[in-house]
């Protein structure tokens, strides 16, 4: 290699390095992190909306009372998934997409959790296998529901600061035209503890007085005699 091989190698090598620290890769790396971490936020929730069918199939078959409130959660499911409220990757700048997303789910969350306080006051269902088995379900996607929004956070989190950093902001600005994240915000505080379960015979309902928050919301106790 002569010298001015090497030379132009140098130069390429000192140009890429200053590229790199003026945000060039590391604003769109750090971009496409938290767009994959809100699709995994987007995957937990509908996960729950999925096992909402297996609920109204037991609530219908053995607690006819709490039809009103089966249908809240019903049209609160309906709601939640419709396509044009779902939030794309590339609008997760967007503040008012964000607050209607959120919006939908909280109600969902809302609905679901009165429900299951509501059928708690019934023996005979929540001695059923079928019932038993939602609830341990349920609980499970709660909580994969906290650690999305949890990991989704983070990495906007860190996206916003790598935009707001210099000497990131120089690519972040005048390159990306980047513009900050919205992270899922908790309505209750203590949002990032888990619910916990008690499939005890007789266990007592802990989220009786539960928000709309889905994210906050304690499962009640249920039974699980098989």
């Amino acid at each position: 290699m002569n010298w001015k091989s090497v030379r132009r190698f140098s130069l390429v090598a000192l140009a890429s390095l200053g590229l790199a620290a003026c945000g060039i890769n590391s604003v769109p790396a750090a971009q496409e992190n938290a767009k994959a971490k809100w699709a995994d936020v987007e995957a937990a929730f509908q996960e729950r909306a999925n096992l909402i069918p297996n609920l109204q199939q037991i609530v219908l078959s053995s607690a006819e009372q709490e039809r009103e409130t089966l249908n809240q959660v019903i049209e609160a499911r309906a709601s939640a998934t419709r396509p044009e409220i779902q939030v794309d990757g590339d609008d997760l700048s967007d503040p008012a997409a964000m607050a209607q997303y959120q919006q939908a789910q909280n109600t969902l969350g809302g609905a679901l959790s009165r429900l299951l306080v509501s059928v708690e006051r019934y023996p005979e269902l929540r001695s059923q296998e079928n019932f038993g088995r939602f609830m341990t379900q349920i609980e499970g996607q709660e909580n994969r529901i906290r650690v999305a929004i949890r990991d989704y956070n983070e990495a906007v989190r860190q996206y916003n600061t790598t935009i707001r950093t210099f000497p990131d902001t120089i690519g972040a600005n005048i390159i990306h035209g980047a513009e900050p994240m919205v992270p899922y915000e908790s309505v209750t505080p203590g949002a990032e503890v888990a619910p916990t379960l008690d499939m005890g015979v007789g266990g007592s309902a802990s989220g009786a007085d539960a928000g709309a928050n889905d994210n906050t919301a304690e499962l009640p106790a249920a039974a699980a005699n098989n």
